[in-house]
């Protein structure tokens, strides 16, 4: 039988006497902020501030002269927040501006050992390499990769390869094999938002599991995994109720088992949860050991990786075949429009590969850090603890993200790649259902971050008056609703769009 209880959650009303209270309290609250405010009184900064559901939160605010850089607004812009995935427009700057718009990744698939050319034999191994691309096989580019694993089996196959006496090798080596940020959450990895950072990812790391879902709470049954090599030992602990998806998959990376828990809407045919592959490198391995079977090739050795054999591949290797990525301006755009942490993660360890000689995620972050510094941008209140802003344990103040923001404008190299990376407020991306109003349109672009208790928001707009702005503003631990929290952020732009 599977179990799933609900922890209850309470809700206590004040009586008048504590709510008059309340209200005396953020009457003095409200008059010791707003001196903080670096400009003339604004009634929708008053108003955000005075709700009470803002009574315990901490909210950083800095909005900037897009041409002067001088200040137009300011709140605790030097606090220190979470950002969730504002961090990311830290990542992807630094990232066009050291590797280029034009950079681009490479995987590549050859044969160690001999190869007699009259019987097809290979005594060797199919060497699959991965260069840390983030997006091979990725549904976002499509089109760029086509079906590329055909590809690779008819470029094997136009070798004369007809026999291996050995087995298909992925030589995952090119980052570390830490995958996932030591900082977090149980919760985040298992899932597709969460997936982990390999030498060789496919697909964005991330499957489907299939379910048949019916109005009984206890009848879930798994139809299939896609790619169906990814199906593996997972104990179910979920159910089967209302509407709303709230399924997840707890299990580590390089792990073979794992348990599904929370529940998934009923009456479904074909209810999809998307979860992160444990192990891409294996995954193409498996995948491509049964493509060459299919063709007719025979293998004697099973599909294994260069972590597995804990060996690197020190044979020569003749490339058969090579598979380019999309330029990384191309990926940036997809990274910053649909919040992509995997593509993040990537990033950041492709900067520790290429300027410290070390694909991981702590070299990634020094390099940021060096870049940031290198260009006066202040970073003593940044705390980064990866490239997405995933970990709740990330910190930065809205005054440096503005700065960063204002530095691409007036000095980055690249910063038509970066301003296009960013959705347009109420049409593209994250950005689609936030800032509808018509008074926005056309004047927003920005990228946008949430988690439990987080919102923020960071990017460019023009106000009526045709001035140029920055913005960055980012709410923690508020309470009661993220929908509200987005509403009074919205106004206090509105305001600014008409009256600046």
């Amino acid at each position: 039988m599977w179990i799933f209880r609900q922890p209850a959650v309470c809700y206590q009303l004040s009586g008048r006497t504590k709510h008059e209270a309340m209200l005396k309290k953020l009457s003095v609250i409200v008059f010791i902020c707003l001196p903080c405010l670096s400009f003339s009184q604004e009634k929708a900064f008053e108003i955000f501030l005075a709700d009470p559901e803002m009574t315990r939160a901490s909210v950083s605010l800095c909005i900037l002269d897009a041409s002067t850089g001088e200040s137009v607004m300011e709140y605790h812009s030097e606090k220190s927040l979470t950002p969730a995935s504002v961090l990311k427009l830290v990542t992807s700057a630094v990232s066009l501006e050291m590797l280029g718009p034009e950079y681009s990744f490479k995987t590549s698939v050859g044969y160690s050992g001999n190869l007699n050319k009259h019987s097809g034999l290979l005594s060797g191994d199919i060497i699959i390499k991965g260069g840390g691309d983030p997006a091979l096989g990725s549904p976002y580019f499509s089109d760029h990769y086509g079906d590329f694993l055909s590809k690779w089996i008819e470029d094997i196959k136009k070798t004369g390869i007809k026999k291996i006496d050995g087995r298909v090798i992925t030589d995952d080596s090119y980052y570390d094999y830490l995958p996932v940020p030591a900082k977090w959450l149980w919760e985040d990895a298992g899932n597709y938002y969460g997936a982990g950072v390999y030498g060789l990812s496919v697909y964005d790391n991330t499957y489907e599991i299939h379910f048949r879902t019916s109005s009984d709470s206890l009848s879930i049954v798994a139809t299939g995994f896609v790619p169906n090599e990814c199906s593996f030992e997972l104990v179910n602990r979920m159910i089967a109720a209302g509407t709303t998806p709230e399924g997840y998959v707890f299990a580590s990376p390089y792990s073979t088992n794992g348990w599904l828990a929370g529940s998934i809407p009923v009456d479904k045919d074909d209810f999809i949860l998307k979860a992160s592959i444990t192990d891409p490198p294996l995954l193409i391995a498996k995948i491509i050991d049964r493509k060459l079977k299919e063709a007719g090739v025979k293998i004697s050795g099973e599909p294994t990786t260069t972590r597995l054999q804990q060996r690197p591949i020190t044979e020569q290797v003749i490339q058969v075949t090579e598979t380019t990525s999309p330029p990384l301006k191309n990926i940036i755009e997809v990274l910053n429009h649909n919040s992509i942490n995997l593509y993040a993660e990537h990033l950041t360890k492709e900067l520790g590969k290429v300027f410290k000689n070390s694909g991981s995620t702590e070299s990634g972050i020094e390099v940021i850090k060096e870049f940031l510094s290198f260009n006066s941008i202040k970073n003593d209140g940044l705390f980064m603890e990866d490239g997405s802003g995933l970990s709740p344990m990330n910190a930065i103040n809205s005054r440096a993200v503005a700065d960063l923001l204002l530095f691409m404008k007036k000095n980055g190299k690249y910063f038509t790649e970066y301003y296009s990376s960013l959705p347009d407020a109420g049409k593209e991306g994250t950005l689609k259902y936030y800032f509808n109003d018509p008074v926005f349109d056309s004047r927003v672009s920005a990228k946008s971050g949430s988690m439990t208790r987080v919102r923020s928001f960071a990017g460019y707009m023009k106000t009526l008056s045709g001035r140029d702005l920055i913005f960055s503003i980012i709410v923690n631990d508020y309470s009661g609703t993220s929908q509200k929290i987005v509403m009074g952020l919205e106004e206090i732009l509105k305001e600014t769009i008409l009256h600046k």
